[in-house]
């Protein structure tokens, strides 16, 4: 719904701002919930969670698709619909332990996988022409439907039995949410607030960003989160979360792997839309299909690499999706210029799908498979954890990166410019002390026909704008495919041997 913001703000007499918040709560509601959230669902039984979550998704949709105002737009959009999620998620990754055998997992969770990508890509464009043709209220409509289907299909789930103690640590799930909020909050936040210097109308603690201070203040909480759940369960009482899933090998690297493939494919999908929507000024229906092939290359990669290489280690395969991600972000590096086309993108599109779907096609089942079945409801909200606070740590990083780097590059491109008057590069360089904004030729030439510069000095900066935007673009996906890179020391944590070659009872044992 991020391409009918503007249209939500009109209809429910509120501003973009009001809606963007909306967003930003239902991230933050999900992330924090979901290590509750899978506890939950452990007791109750995963079948029944799952349907809980739907129902509780769907009653915050329909509330939503009725909305008059924000107050009821936040309580069904981010509330509702994030609890619903925190539900479901977790349960899906437990349940899909419970149906398949071992040696088929891989494709289960590839495809899982492969059908949020494919969501990622189509999203957009469903968003965008339902809002267009008719109201973004039928969307919301739309998801109630499609939890009432959704729910007439889970009686063909075979359930897994309920945790029998019904004892449930509310501390541990008071440290856990308040940490959680406070880290995802805090990433959420950076981009208006900054990291380290706080802006100029921004509120800042001791002379920093009150960013810093949430991330170290949530970092500390979930520290103390887990130091707690070690000392209760070295007294036999109820934890929320077994910390010494954390040790085992096999799921700290999938987790890790999560982290990072979330961190780099948020980035991107940040970045590229971008190039397409702004710089080449395409309407958002031909950006959205520009970055169809990525989907499609990413669903038959997560089909077919568990069918055909289903004896390889799932460390290789993970090495070789990065390897292919990391090339794909090369060539749009090296192929994004002043002259480029939308074209530029179709081979990179490829190559970073063929990557993101190997690593999905591994990664769930190596988390759930590093542990007891019993545990795949905590594995799963560990692994949501871990996915939602890279996507939201890459976005918010690819946005710095790119605001902070045009900024720097207009502003030198500006000073540099002979075209330009002295008064004019003086009076550029003040306003452009905090931010520049990523904005299309169209909207610079539009703002610019509004002042009393000179043909050629408009078209001084207009060049200066499209060369800053540019280096910018360059920048940010410098920045991702560094972290790919880095990605790569990670995978020594990630078993050797294929997954479909272990018997479901050899399972890891801790790792001290």
């Amino acid at each position: 719904m991020n391409v009918s913001i503007r249209q939500v703000a009109a209809d429910v007499g509120t501003t973009v701002t009001g809606v963007q918040t909306a967003i930003t709560l239902y991230t933050l509601v999900m992330a924090s919930l979901m290590i509750t959230a899978s506890k939950v669902g452990s007791m109750m039984g995963r079948r029944r969670a799952l349907a809980l979550g739907l129902v509780i998704y769907g009653a915050g949709s329909g509330l939503t698709a009725a909305a008059k105002s924000l107050p009821i737009l936040l309580l069904g959009w981010s509330f509702l619909e994030g609890v619903g999620a925190a539900l479901i998620l977790p349960a899906i990754v437990a349940l899909i332990a419970g149906n398949f055998p071992q040696a088929r997992r891989s494709a289960a969770y590839g495809s899982v996988a492969a059908a949020g990508a494919i969501a990622v890509a189509v999203g957009p464009l469903i968003g965008g022409a339902v809002t267009t043709l008719f109201s973004w209220r039928w969307v919301f409509v739309g998801e109630v439907v499609v939890v009432v289907l959704i729910l007439i299909a889970t009686r063909v789930i075979v359930d897994a039995p309920a945790e029998v103690s019904r004892a449930f640590d509310f501390g541990g799930a008071a440290l856990s949410i308040l940490g959680l909020v406070l880290v995802v909050l805090g990433v959420l936040k950076s981009g208006e607030w900054g990291w380290f210097v706080p802006g100029t109308k921004t509120p800042s603690l001791l002379g920093t960003s009150p960013v810093l201070w949430m991330l170290l203040g949530g970092l500390l909480i979930i520290w103390l989160f887990f130091l707690r759940a070690a000392r209760r369960q070295e007294a036999g009482k109820v934890v929320l979360l077994d910390p010494g899933l954390l040790r085992i090998h096999q799921v700290s690297g999938g987790l890790v792997m999560f982290f990072f493939q979330f961190l780099t494919q948020s980035g991107l999908f940040f970045v590229v839309p971008l190039f397409l929507s702004v710089v080449l000024q395409l309407t958002a229906l031909d950006t959205g299909l520009r970055i169809l092939p990525l989907s499609a290359a990413l669903l038959v990669s997560a089909l077919l690499v568990p069918r055909l290489f289903a004896q390889v280690s799932p460390r290789l395969i993970v090495r070789c999706g990065i390897l292919l991600m990391m090339a794909g972000t090369a060539i749009l590096i090296s192929g994004i210029d002043l002259d480029a086309t939308a074209s530029v993108v179709a081979l990179p599109m490829v190559l970073i799908g063929l990557g993101m779907g190997s690593m999905s096609s591994q990664l769930g089942a190596v988390t759930v498979s590093g542990a007891p079945d019993s545990k795949a409801t905590e594995i799963g909200g560990l692994q949501n954890t871990a996915t939602n606070l890279g996507a939201s740590l890459g976005t918010a990083l690819a946005g710095a990166i790119l605001i902070s780097a045009l900024t720097s590059n207009l502003s030198s491109g500006i000073s540099g410019s002979p075209a330009l008057s002295a008064e004019v590069k003086a009076k550029a360089t003040t306003q452009l002390s905090s931010s520049a904004p990523f904005v299309s030729d169209s909207q610079v030439k539009e703002a610019l026909a509004k002042t009393s510069l000179t043909p050629s000095e408009q078209q001084a900066i207009i060049e200066a704008n499209r060369s800053a935007r540019i280096r910018a673009l360059d920048a940010s996906l410098s920045v991702v495919l560094f972290l790919e890179g880095t990605a790569l020391f990670f995978t020594s944590r990630l078993p050797r041997r294929s997954l479909a070659s272990k018997t479901p009872e050899a399972v890891p044992t801790p790792v001290e």
